[in-house]
């Protein structure tokens, strides 16, 4: 049986290559609204970031959220995702090593 194929997508800050588990979902729903998506399942259009800070914060300088998104992204937007990304980044971590320790 061959291994199952891995889907990669791209940070919108680095421009890294990773697997999507790997990486945080920002999406920007139907209803015009900018969250974070750790299931990786809501509807809307997707942008993908690394789990760091520094990623984040590449993103918001270079308004890098604004392109991948196709929609403006205000600053009080960026500060609470920004607020949001911090809160989520230890949890986001935690849930990667335990896949990881289940795949060892």
């Amino acid at each position: 049986m061959r291994p199952r194929k891995v889907p990669l997508r791209k940070c919108v800050a680095c421009q890294e290559m990773k697997p999507k588990k790997e990486l945080i979902r920002v999406v920007r729903t139907p209803d015009e609204e900018i969250l974070i998506d750790l299931t990786g399942k809501k509807a809307g259009r997707g942008a993908y970031l690394c789990g760091k800070v520094s990623c984040f914060k590449l993103a918001k300088k270079t308004k890098a959220l604004d392109r991948a998104l196709k929609q403006p992204v205000g600053v009080a937007i960026y500060d609470q995702l920004e607020q949001d990304f911090i809160a989520v980044e230890e949890e986001f971590l935690a849930e990667k090593e335990r896949v990881s320790d289940e795949d060892a």
